[in-house]
């Protein structure tokens, strides 16, 4: 069985997949998730699901949908449920079962190795797929409490950062051309992320478009002023210098 958080909450096995319609229980059952192999307290449960003003009946409320999750996950063959009772709370028990974030965090690491090693054809093919897991925000539209909240905003730094790793392999294997179109998009949806500008701009300069170049610097360092009061980063000015003077090293040279 997997379990997908990378969007939605999904379960599946090898007859489909199975959503929960109930937005307490997917909250509970993403909060067993994200805290795989530990104790989550019923506390804590209590304060993702109802927050600062929790029923007076809060505590059997959990001790009912843990029930019903019990059921929901219930497959033939198990012996016993993923879900054991551990006080003061419950822990989801994973065993051979997936979950997808696993996956993600296996996959960004053997990317990081190859980039590292110089296998940039390797770690492309390897953050392609750890992209492909995502089917849309994390947990979806699923708002909660601070653990899932702060789990989520961790999670889309990840994937920002694996999206700029990806970017970086590309650009190693000469695909600048191809990334143009991309990069102005995610600098469009990412205006204060000064990385996916310094890449826009090496795609663009090794695109013999430095002109355009030189206005993605504008763009950014407006940006950065107008919105935080701040001048470029190094990378940034570093990079404008360079394509002012056309040095030679920004053909060839990846990217820092």
């Amino acid at each position: 069985m997997e379990y997908e958080i990378l969007g939605p909450l999904r379960v599946t096995d090898g007859d489909g997949s199975y959503f929960i319609n109930a937005k307490k229980m997917q909250v509970l059952l993403t909060l067993l998730l994200i805290r795989a192999r530990q104790v989550v307290t019923i506390d804590e449960a209590i304060a993702e699901i109802w927050g600062n003003d929790p029923p007076r009946r809060a505590t059997a409320g959990i001790h009912v949908y843990i029930s019903q999750l019990r059921k929901f996950l219930d497959r033939p063959g198990r012996s016993e449920s993923p879900i054991l009772t551990r006080p003061p709370g419950y822990l989801l028990q994973l065993g051979d079962d997936q979950l997808d974030v696993h996956q993600f965090q296996e996959l960004m690491h053997r990317g990081r190795g190859y980039l590292e090693s110089g296998q940039h054809a390797e770690a492309s093919t390897v953050f392609e797929g750890a992209l492909a897991l995502w089917r849309g925000p994390v947990l979806g539209d699923l708002c909660a409490g601070p653990i899932l909240e702060g789990f989520a905003t961790w999670m889309q730094e990840t994937r920002l950062e694996c999206v700029e790793l990806l970017v970086e392999t590309q650009l190693s294997l000469g695909r600048h051309r191809e990334l143009v179109g991309r990069l102005y998009s995610l600098t469009a949806e990412h205006p204060l992320r000064e990385a996916f500008y310094r890449q826009l701009m090496l795609a663009l300069s090794r695109s013999e478009r430095q002109a355009d170049a030189l206005r993605v610097y504008q763009q950014a360092r407006n940006t950065l002023n107008e919105e935080l009061g701040l001048e470029p980063c190094r990378a940034l000015r570093e990079l404008q210098r360079a394509i002012l003077v056309d040095d030679e090293r920004l053909k060839a040279a990846t990217a820092a």
